[in-house]
């Protein structure tokens, strides 16, 4: 299954799962990464990390790491 991190640039994708454990997902999910929700990837960094996302009408920035929790 496709992950956040694999997404490209000017994609809109939706999640459709969070395989996070404990805190980590309690994180992703606090700032507003759920599941159904729609985001957008604005940017990557020149080595591919972090990205920038717009979730829910606000920009963020996430880890490789935490995008890789987030399949869409």
């Amino acid at each position: 299954m496709a992950t956040l991190k694999d997404a490209k640039i000017g994609q809109t994708v939706t999640v459709r799962k969070l395989t996070g454990e404990g805190a980590v997902k309690r994180r992703i999910m606090d700032m507003g990464i759920t599941k159904g929700t729609e985001i957008y990837i604005r940017k990557v960094a020149p080595l591919g990390d972090p990205i920038e996302i717009t979730v829910r009408g606000y920009e963020l920035s996430l880890r490789k790491a935490d995008a890789g929790m987030v399949e869409i």
